[in-house]
């Protein structure tokens, strides 16, 4: 049985999310509502929200858990290419926190395959959106030509980093704006980004499951840390792990 919290309930302990026999694991709890607090809580613990349209708000803590490590960004020599591109193309940008919810907005409407709608309801983006009023909260986005062709935003704790949605509306638009997050990231040590579920997408650019005991014992050091500054442009794609900032042959 998943409990029922109310506003002021505590999370209940990890070990009592759903096994995978469930058919929903590493489900932990379930609210009416959702709020900045409740979500900061929640991230603090090693626990995300994710739900649909018509669903009380349902809270997770899976095991594995997927991690990318910034050092282990997977960077393939065409992808690579493309940066190099983009560095010395003055019509790329990339911005930080220019549009934040314009940017859930946009993650909010990108297709998703085997996915009809959005968990990224309005209730999801105004308690996303009072983080990052709270400098909690944060936007990578590509901009091209003054347009936002991709972009992401997750959470942002001491030196850990929660991913939550991409979207792109140009080819490898979404992969710049994360290669972004990457190379600051690296260079301000973060060893870690909550990538919470497995994707073929996620595996491909390095991203692997780790157990959630050890997942939560990085999380505990990290949260507590002091937190990174949160101003960058393109020129941080030089701290790409295994970039090499030469002219295109």
């Amino acid at each position: 049985m998943v409990p029922w919290l109310r506003a002021d309930d505590p999370f209940p302990p990890l070990e009592h999310a759903l096994g995978p026999s469930s058919g929903a694991a590493g489900l932990l709890a379930a609210t009416g509502e959702l709020s900045a607090q409740r979500l900061l809580d929640a991230y603090r613990c090693g626990i995300f929200p994710w739900y649909s349209n018509g669903q009380p708000v349902l809270w997770w803590s899976p095991d594995p858990r997927m991690v990318l490590q910034p050092e282990r960004f997977r960077l393939t020599k065409s992808f690579a290419k493309t940066l190099r591109h983009v560095l010395r193309d003055e019509a790329w940008e990339i911005r930080v926190d220019d549009h934040f919810t314009e940017v859930m907005r946009a993650c909010a409407r990108a297709p998703r395959i085997g996915q009809d709608g959005t968990w990224i309801t309005p209730e999801v983006i105004a308690a996303y959106s009072a983080l990052y009023r709270q400098g909690l909260a944060h936007s990578v986005e590509a901009w091209y030509q003054g347009r936002r062709v991709g972009g992401l935003y997750g959470v942002s704790l001491g030196t850990m980093f929660f991913g939550e949605s991409m979207f792109a509306s140009r080819t490898d638009a979404s992969k710049i704006a994360l290669a972004a997050l990457v190379g600051h990231l690296r260079a301000h040590g973060v060893q870690m980004i909550d990538c919470q579920q497995n994707t073929s997408h996620l595996a491909s650019l390095g991203a692997f499951e780790i157990a959630r005991r050890d997942f939560i014992t990085h999380l505990r050091g990290a949260v507590d840390a002091p937190p990174i500054p949160w101003r960058f442009d393109k020129t941080v794609l030089e701290a790409v792990p295994g970039f090499q900032p030469v002219s295109e042959q």
